[in-house]
C-alpha cells in the first residue's frame, strides 16, 4: 500500500540532499528557455527584414514568417522541459523506465486518435513554408472559390463572394489554386457573327486595349498589352475570339468588366454584331 508519509519524508531528504544541483538545473532550462525565445524572435525579425531589402514584403508574409517562427519555438519548448522533466526525476532517484513506458503508450494511443489532427498541423505547416497561399489571396480549395481569411496550422479559412466562410481542415485539402499569386489574368472569350471580319475585330479590340491602358484609373492595373491567342471556336453563326490580359493580382474582374463595356460601345460604333 501506498505510503504518502513515507513519500513526502524521502522527497524531502532528495531535495534536501540534491537541492544545489536540482536548483542549478531549473536555472539552466530556465535561461534555455528564454535564450531559445530571443533567438527565434530575433531570426524572424532578420528574415522579415531581408525580405523588405529584396523585394518587400506583405502583411500576409510577415504573418507567415512570424507563424512558422512560433511553430519552431514552441517544438523547441516542448523538447527542452521534457529532457528537463527527466534529468530532474533522475537527480530525486525516480525510477523513470516505467513512466517513459507509460508515457510511450499513451503517446501510441493519442497518435491512433489524433491522426487526422497531426494530419492536419504538418499540412499547415507545408503550407506555410511553401508560401502556397497567402492571407488576401484569391484561392480555390476543394473546387470552393473565395478570398482566403485565415491560414492557421489546423486549418484554412475562405469566404466566397456571397459571404459564406468556409472552413477546411488542412489535412484535407486536396487541390489547392491560387488566382492571386504575383499576378493575374483576365481571359476573354469575345464572340461575334460569322459575317464579320475577324481581323477588324481584333484590331478594334487592340484599340480598345490601348485606350484603356492609357486611362489613369484602369491603366495602372494593367501589366501588358493585350493577348490575342486568335480564333477560338468557328460555327456556321459565330466565331470567338480568345484573348488575355494580364493585370496586377485581384484586378482582373475589374479589368475585365470596364474592357467588356468599352468593346461593346466600339463594336457598336463600328457596327460589329456581336453572338
Amino acid at each position: 500500500m501506498f505510503n504518502f508519509a513515507e513519500f513526502l519524508k524521502n522527497l524531502r531528504s532528495l531535495l534536501i540532499t540534491n537541492g544545489p544541483e536540482l536548483l542549478i538545473t531549473l536555472l539552466i532550462l530556465i535561461v534555455l528557455h528564454f535564450v531559445i525565445r530571443f533567438y527565434m524572435n530575433k531570426l524572424s525579425r532578420f528574415i522579415i527584414g531581408v525580405a523588405i531589402k529584396r523585394e518587400g514584403i506583405t502583411a500576409g508574409e510577415e504573418k507567415r514568417v512570424t507563424t512558422i517562427s512560433n511553430v519552431f519555438t514552441r517544438i523547441a519548448f516542448v523538447l527542452l522541459w521534457g529532457i528537463g522533466i527527466i534529468i530532474i526525476l533522475g537527480e530525486l532517484d525516480i525510477n523513470i523506465a516505467p513512466i517513459l513506458t507509460g508515457l510511450g503508450i499513451f503517446g501510441l494511443a493519442v497518435s491512433f486518435g489524433a491522426q487526422s489532427l497531426v494530419r492536419d498541423i504538418i499540412s499547415g505547416v507545408f503550407i506555410l513554408i511553401e508560401n502556397q497561399i497567402r492571407v488576401g489571396d484569391v484561392a480555390v480549395i476543394n473546387n470552393t472559390e473565395g478570398k482566403v481569411e485565415t491560414i492557421g496550422l489546423r486549418t484554412t479559412i475562405l469566404r466566397d463572394i456571397e459571404g459564406v466562410v468556409h472552413v477546411f481542415p488542412n489535412g484535407t485539402i486536396r487541390t489547392l489554386s491560387n488566382r492571386t499569386k504575383d499576378w493575374s489574368a483576365c481571359v476573354l472569350d469575345i464572340g461575334i457573327a460569322y459575317k464579320e471580319d475577324p481581323e477588324n475585330a481584333i484590331g478594334i479590340m487592340r484599340k480598345v486595349d490601348e485606350e484603356l491602358r492609357r486611362d489613369k484609373e484602369f491603366g495602372k492595373f494593367i501589366l501588358e498589352p493585350i493577348e490575342i491567342f486568335g480564333l477560338e471556336n468557328v460555327s456556321e453563326s459565330s466565331m470567338v475570339i480568345k484573348a488575355r490580359i494580364k493585370t496586377q493580382p485581384q484586378k482582373q474582374w475589374r479589368v475585365a468588366r470596364e474592357y467588356r463595356l468599352r468593346l461593346k460601345k466600339a463594336f457598336d460604333k463600328y457596327n460589329i454584331s456581336v453572338k
